[in-house]
């Protein structure tokens, strides 16, 4: 590990990994927005201590040893678990009544589960020196992939000493007697009206009282508990947690605490319980208990794996409040201003990479907050869930998913799998990226074909001594591997990106090229590299990616182009005369073409060229020992951006205007209609919604009704949609 200073100040971490012996420490806080917390309750000899099963208790655990303890020791072990001292009122005896009766039964059920739940000691001793700062209370802001989260990270937080949680629930989906006994093991819950009511409504009793229970919370310093996300709508900040964090801002803001310490956390699992259930539990009945055991007993009859928790560093909301209200002065172009004309055709100007990014009032969003502080609570929380999301861990179950989908949907024999399973380890650990397993290459892969074995057809063939493995070609399977492989795409977002701007670029260059000529002999320019990467940073939210929103767009779409000369796909080179050079695209508002203004005369004289910055071109090639690797990273995209293509399609289907809720269910309803679409998910529905609102394709028109959506007038001809497609399309890997 080294530490080098870069221009801007920033301490930036060379990481070399060896398979096996080297982990990465992921997690650390974000340099650009909490500078001062980034050397806060760190230190470099975290990352090697190691990690920790919190499930499994043995007698060692306890005061007590001998054959009896061993058959109770996990009994034993959660009744010594200790209560902090400052805990306060009656929160201690409550906990001897009802939560170390429930932490048993989830000790014991969480065994059943899962084969373990690693913790990263480094982390927790990290999130344990942050415990220990005066007047300063922890929230801790988690990613929401199961309803099993906030038992098991009330459970981890309780046995590891970091307090008793207050985990906030979502009223709305659970029965009366589900939520009493969830209220009593430390659930908190939004009221009904505060829940429905709009932004510019007076919160009333309900609402104050809860703003005040929440000051009471954090003044006692017990931790709480956030879900930045829906299980049914991932990587896309909640109602509701928008509202959970605009009451902890104005508890700050109000003088209540001094400051927050805020944690994001990760939590990663082999098998999600639940998984794609899940995705369509929107609108369904109320969770009772009789329906919460039946889904535990179900659960307990298979076999879900590993799970991985993962805490980042906690970093100050004080210092992130100043940081980023300070930059709001700054007037930023809209989206609308930065893409249309691109997609229609019209003149833009020259290229501004500044994209502002449009937060609109939240109806969840607490009263007593201006916009310019809503438009803060927002970005702290699509920031949060983006540090949440980097810190996670990448499952064996998600790579090979990855593997099957992408790059071997045919068929692989198992030699094969073994050694790309090895390769892609091998990048994630480059990437800075943790993994949630160990063990032998062999175990791991055959650890994950178990898991997948219902969406598998294994062929074993004695004369060649292999295993042939082919995913089935049903929807639900494509649908599973699917589901699995998301948690790839965050780690290689901005090579993602950067190899589908290759990929428009070539389609471009395509009806120009010979049949002789090939990709490596043709040269990249930087510019036009660096404007189609724009092009699609524009169109996709950065919470889709997992991209920390706070990064200028400009800097990201360079920081793309090095990504991609680092991994090998590109290849600095100077252009020759007998090249193609793809840069032949007219410049914005420019009446003559590219070549107009270019000297072909044979002077002597390099005045002109005094003062000019050369060009950098880039050549595509293949990098050593990772075949396939640009179409890998152009299909690891390909299931967002034919979401974003289909959803253009649909806009002629509905009668305008209507609700927002009616327009996505029938999106996700038009979606599961096509043929060989494997992963209609809420998650990519509402982001192509989110999208399209923001440059201008729909429009959201506030009634006394409620808020409905009504088409453009410019979109309204089949032939602006066509170029809308048209514009998707180029990036899409067939």
């Amino acid at each position: 590990m080294k530490n080098w200073a870069c221009d801007s100040g920033q301490k930036l971490e060379i990481f070399i990994p060896f398979l096996g012996k080297c982990r990465p420490f992921s997690g650390r806080c974000c340099q650009t927005c909490t500078p001062k917390s980034w050397d806060g309750f760190y230190h470099k000899h975290l990352s090697s201590l190691g990690f920790h099963n919190a499930i499994r208790v043995t007698e060692e655990d306890t005061r007590y040893r001998g054959w009896l303890v061993r058959r109770v020791c996990g009994f034993l072990a959660v009744w010594n678990w200790k209560v902090p001292a400052d805990t306060p009122g009656d929160l201690p005896a409550r906990i001897c009544r009802s939560k170390r009766l429930c932490n048993w039964f989830l000790l014991k059920l969480l065994n059943r589960l899962f084969l373990s739940v690693q913790l990263h000691r480094g982390q927790l001793e990290m999130v344990l020196r942050a415990t220990r700062t005066p007047n300063v209370p922890l929230v801790f802001l988690s990613t929401h992939k199961s309803q099993l989260d906030g038992l098991l990270l009330s459970f981890l937080l309780f046995s590891q000493g970091l307090g008793v949680p207050r985990v906030t629930v979502d009223g709305q989906g659970c029965s009366p007697r589900l939520r009493a006994l969830l209220a009593r093991l430390g659930g908190i819950f939004l009221p009904w009206r505060t829940e429905q009511m709009s932004s510019d409504q007076d919160e009333g009793l309900p609402g104050a009282v809860l703003a005040t229970y929440v000051e009471e919370v954090l003044k006692s310093r017990q931790p709480l508990l956030i879900f930045l996300e829906e299980p049914s709508v991932t990587l896309c900040l909640s109602a509701p947690a928008r509202q959970w964090l605009a009451l902890v801002y104005r508890a700050m803001r109000d003088g209540a605490v001094p400051d927050v310490l805020l944690v994001p956390v990760g939590i990663a699992y082999d098998v999600v319980p639940g998984g794609l259930q899940q995705e369509g539990a929107q609108g369904a009945q109320p969770l009772g208990l009789g329906a919460c055991l039946w889904a535990a007993c179900r659960a307990a009859c298979r076999n879900l794996g590993c799970a991985r928790v993962d805490f980042a560093q906690p970093f100050s909301l004080q210092e992130f409040v100043a940081k980023n209200l300070s930059r709001q002065s700054c007037r930023e172009k809209l989206l609308e201003e930065l893409l249309l004309p691109t997609i229609l055709g019209t003149c833009s100007g020259q290229l501004d990479a500044k994209k502002a990014e449009i937060w609109s009032p939240s109806p969840a969003t607490a009263a007593g907050l201006g916009p310019e502080e809503e438009i803060l609570v927002a970005q702290l929380g699509v920031h949060s869930l983006s540090d949440s999301v980097a810190c996670s861990a990448v499952m064996a179950v998600g790579i090979t998913s990855a593997l099957l989908l992408h790059k071997h949907r045919e068929g692989v024999f198992l030699s094969r799998l073994m050694l790309d399973f090895a390769w892609l380890l091998e990048e994630i650990l480059l990437r800075q990226r943790d993994v949630g397993f160990s063990g032998q290459l062999r175990a791991l892969v055959q650890h994950s074909l178990t898991l997948l074995a219902a969406r598998l057809t294994l062929y074993h063939l004695s004369p060649v001594g292999d295993v042939l493995v082919v995913p089935k070609a049903s929807v639900g399977a494509l649908r599973e591997l699917s589901h699995h492989s998301t948690a790839i795409l965050p780690v290689f977002a901005s090579e993602a990106v950067g190899a589908c701007a290759i990929h428009a670029l070539l389609m471009e260059m395509l009806p120009f090229l010979g049949m002789t000529v090939g990709p490596s002999t043709i040269v990249l320019s930087q510019d036009e590299l660096c404007r189609k990467t724009l092009e699609l940073l524009w169109l996709l939210p950065p919470n889709l990616l997992g991209l920390q929103p706070c990064q200028p767009l400009d800097c990201l779409s360079q920081d793309i182009v090095d990504k991609l000369l680092l991994c090998g796909l590109l290849e600095a080179e100077e252009p020759e005369s007998e090249r193609w050079v793809c840069d032949l695209a007219p410049q914005p508002c420019c009446p003559q073409q590219p070549w107009a203004g270019m000297d072909f005369t044979d002077s002597d004289s390099d005045s002109d060229s005094q003062g000019k910055v050369p060009k950098r071109c880039f050549k595509l090639r293949e990098p050593q020992g990772s075949p396939g690797f640009l179409l890998f990273l152009c299909r690891l995209l390909s299931p967002v951006l034919r979401t974003y293509a289909r959803a253009v399609a649909f806009l002629d289907r509905p009668s305008w205007p209507q609700p927002e809720t009616a327009y996505v269910e029938a999106l996700l309803q038009f979606l599961s209609e096509e043929d060989g679409f494997e992963h209609p998910n809420s998650s990519l529905a509402l982001s192509s919604l989110q999208t399209f609102k923001e440059i201008g394709v729909l429009e959201e028109v506030r009634t006394p009704t409620g808020p409905l959506l009504h088409l453009a007038e410019s979109f309204r001809s089949s032939a602006s949609r066509g170029k809308l497609e048209a514009f998707i399309q180029q990036f899409t890997m067939p």
